[in-house]
């Protein structure tokens, strides 16, 4: 214990003393983050119960895509023209290591929620009050924004992906046997690279909204944005194929076009326009200084006598 506390007192007078805030030392910012983070964990730990519990109800809906078209018109989905495709394991430990993975998955996806609030209840004591009037909707906004895109690439995108590159293997005349951990794989990574794709547009706007970045700066790094999609759609795609690369990076780069729309809607105001709104605000202050010297005037004219 005694030397528990020579270490903590180190860091506490050579490292965290110059980081010192002034209304919480930064050991008492460390202990609230460690108490926030073990809530979060005990509340994903909890719907991770409630998912691996229906973990083979959740790879059976997992699998809707697979085989399926769904149609926005009819709300809807029709079965696929491709033959029936079973799941393989080729370890013996394979089909439970899936069924962990889609329940974590899962777990997070509920949480969602509750875990940016715990992230909006640490930051928001060192922020503005006008840092928070818009920074509280952007932290709402982003879990409806990331279960969106979820929602789209399940519905829409990996029945398209999966029934075009399985279509090219049988016509090409292979069998299709998918392991279960190569197709969980595949669909858990394309659903949370596309809930993040979603983001973008509100990651842009909260940059422009902070000072960072602009409309014409955005404009201008166009091209470079449009190569940067494609370079990260190479890295982020579970497999190689040119097909999946467009599948992450037109969207990608789609969501770069609405930001820039929104950065130029949502930009940081200038200093000088919040000096004018400043004053304006207050003007009766102004009055009361403007009214003061006529008053002094009126005393003096009812006091005066005049030469007779």
């Amino acid at each position: 214990m005694a030397e528990q506390s020579k270490i903590t007192k180190w860091l506490q007078d050579k490292v965290f003393n110059p980081l010192e805030d002034k209304k919480m030392p930064v050991m008492q910012h460390l202990f609230e983050f460690q108490a926030r983070l073990t809530k979060v964990v005990v509340i994903v730990a909890l719907f991770f119960v409630g998912t691996f519990f229906y973990a083979d109800t959740l790879v059976q809906w997992l699998r809707i895509p697979l085989q399926n078209m769904f149609v926005p018109g009819d709300l809807e989905w029709i079965p696929t023209d491709l033959p029936k495709i079973p799941f393989i394991f080729l370890s013996p430990a394979e089909a439970l290591w899936q069924n962990l993975k889609v329940a974590a998955l899962f777990a997070l996806v509920l949480a969602t929620p509750y875990i940016l609030w715990e992230i909006w209840a640490f930051v928001v004591p060192g922020l503005h009050v006008q840092e928070r009037r818009f920074v509280a909707p952007f932290v709402a906004i982003s879990a409806v924004a990331f279960y969106l895109g979820l929602g789209f690439c399940f519905f829409f995108v990996l029945p398209f992906a999966l029934n075009f590159l399985i279509s090219y293997g049988v016509k090409a005349g292979f069998i299709p046997q998918i392991s279960i951990a190569s197709y969980v794989g595949f669909s858990l990574w394309f659903l949370v690279v596309f809930g993040l794709i979603f983001e973008v547009p509100l990651a842009l706007t909260l940059m422009a909204k902070l000072g960072w970045v602009d409309a014409p700066f955005l404009k201008k790094y166009r091209k470079w944005a449009f190569l940067g999609a494609f370079l990260f759609a190479a890295l982020l795609t579970p497999t190689p194929d040119p097909f999946n690369q467009c599948l992450m990076a037109l969207p990608m780069y789609f969501f770069y076009e609405v930001g820039i729309i929104s950065a130029g809607f949502f930009k940081k105001k200038p200093e000088a326009t919040e000096e004018e709104e400043t004053a304006a605000a207050s003007p009766a202050s102004k009055g009361a200084g403007a009214l003061q010297p006529q008053a002094a005037t009126s005393g003096h004219d009812d006091d005066y006598v005049g030469v007779p």
